[in-house]
């Protein structure tokens, strides 16, 4: 056990510790605190019926529960622990800051004890393929290697058991790195688009969270920017370190050369050879091997390359049906990731997309639903700004095509709209563009309900 840690558990014996939110994700953090001392309460909006077993086994633990709809209305504590989603501006975490409570996260702790090197990604999109395709090259390359943040599991419950000689792999959203102060030892920034405007006051906002993943950095720690894209690209000024960039347009330290992935220079990756389709896959791997050149052979890099068939929920293949494919794209959650996948399709699509509004346009979506759609078919909030970025899109076309578009009010209803819609040789799409939460609690609810109804035809 490192000295940051024993600190930080005889910081947390005794102190009156609070835990905003009683997710999955923090449910080991509750627990953990208390096994190590600290007085804990819990704090949620979800009665105690809602939570059911887990309130039983909390309480059964001494920690006392907050719930329902005044969960916020007494924040007494030494220590309180947001969640990521939660503004660090919210009145109730200003007025307990204010009574001498340290406002702090699970993930800030993490990077306050973390014994091991950090490998950090964060972007608008493709950054939960990057983080993955950087733990499997360096799990591949034989290196113990823990991935977080996003996805995997809540890590600073398990920094007991780290290394020095590990690598932890982290995926950050903008609200994990809002309050962040300490950046990891490689930064990666696979692009910056607008996003999560529901939650930040303007856009400029969500860039300055982004940077956080770099600001902190010093000369011994390495940046990876995207030079395809127009932020990122002007970041690069702005490097503490070593700078590493990526373009598949033009010239960067990783680049493409006649469809070969190159570092500076040196052959790496033939295209060709990625399993999983799409040109900004390309830029997702473009990433993930300037992230880990240090570390990570060419021979591991092809055969990753070879064999990774993708993330859960990104282009996943479900089910062939009467010649038709059906593809879980859920983790899709804003317009630019769907235009992304739907430039991966040569064949006619059938577009199920439309969730949670986070505050962003949808005009550039239009064109390629019009290029690439037979039919669109669209379900939440979003529906109306989908819809009027086809129809302008509509407009500005010589000849005006017509795409039937249908709304639907639930996903078996959506389902069964596709497969009637579709013929032998068209792929069926969900591919939301839209974030998930205004009728599930994450895209991996509702990416399984997809299946499950797919499943059933």
């Amino acid at each position: 056990m490192t000295e940051n840690i024993r600190q930080f558990h005889d910081e947390i014996k005794n102190k009156r510790i609070t835990v905003i939110g009683i997710g999955i994700s923090n449910r080991p953090l509750i627990r953990y605190l208390v096994e190590h001392g600290a007085i804990v309460t819990a704090c949620d909006k979800k009665t105690r019926e809602a939570l059911g077993d887990i309130a039983d086994e909390l309480t059964s633990l001494g920690v006392t529960l907050c719930l329902g709809e005044d969960y916020l209305a007494h924040l007494d504590a030494d220590i309180i622990f947001k969640t990521p989603g939660m503004r660090f501006d919210h009145p109730a975490l200003l007025d307990a800051k204010a009574r001498g409570a340290k406002i702090t996260s699970e993930m800030e702790v993490f990077f306050d004890i973390c014994p091991t090197k950090i490998i950090a990604v964060t972007g608008s999109d493709g950054k939960t393929t990057t983080t993955t395709l950087i733990h499997r090259l360096l799990a591949e390359e034989g290196y113990q290697c823990h991935l977080g943040g996003n996805i995997g599991t809540p890590l600073l419950t398990k920094a007991c058991e780290m290394n020095p000689s590990d690598f932890t792999v982290l995926e950050l959203s903008s609200f994990q790195l809002h309050t962040m102060k300490k950046s990891p030892d490689v930064a990666v920034i696979t692009n910056i688009t607008p996003n999560h405007l529901d939650m930040h006051k303007d856009y400029q906002e969500y860039i300055d969270a982004k940077k956080n993943i770099m600001l902190y950095q010093n000369s011994e720690n390495t940046l990876v920017l995207n030079l395809d894209n127009e932020v990122t690209a002007r970041l690069t000024s702005e490097a503490k370190g070593k700078l590493l960039t990526f373009s598949r347009k033009g010239s960067a330290d990783i680049c493409l050369d006649g469809g070969i992935i190159t570092a500076n220079g040196a052959k790496i990756l033939d295209c060709a050879d990625i399993k999983i389709p799409g040109m900004h896959n390309v830029e997702n791997y473009m990433a993930a091997i300037a992230a880990t050149l240090p570390w990570v052979s060419k021979d591991t890099i092809q055969k990753v390359a070879k064999e990774f068939g993708g993330v859960p929920h990104r282009i996943e293949l479900v089910k062939t049906v009467d010649g038709v494919r059906y593809y879980n794209s859920s983790i899709d959650s804003s317009p630019n990731r769907t235009i992304n996948t739907l430039k991966v399709f040569s064949e006619p699509v059938v577009l199920i997309a439309g969730g949670k509004d986070k505050g962003i346009p949808y005009d550039d979506i239009g064109p390629i639903i019009l290029e690439k759609c037979k039919a669109l078919i669209l379900i939440g909030a979003t529906s109306d700004a989908i819809e009027a970025a086809v129809k302008q899109a509509a407009l500005n076309e010589i000849g005006r095509k017509i795409l039937p578009i249908y709304r639907e009010t639930d996903y078996p209803s959506a389902v069964k709209r596709a497969q009637s819609c579709a013929r032998h040789g068209d792929v069926v799409l969900l591919s939301n563009a839209s974030t998930s939460f205004d009728m599930f609690a994450n895209f991996e609810q509702r990416g399984n309900l997809f299946k499950e109804l797919v499943e059933k035809l």
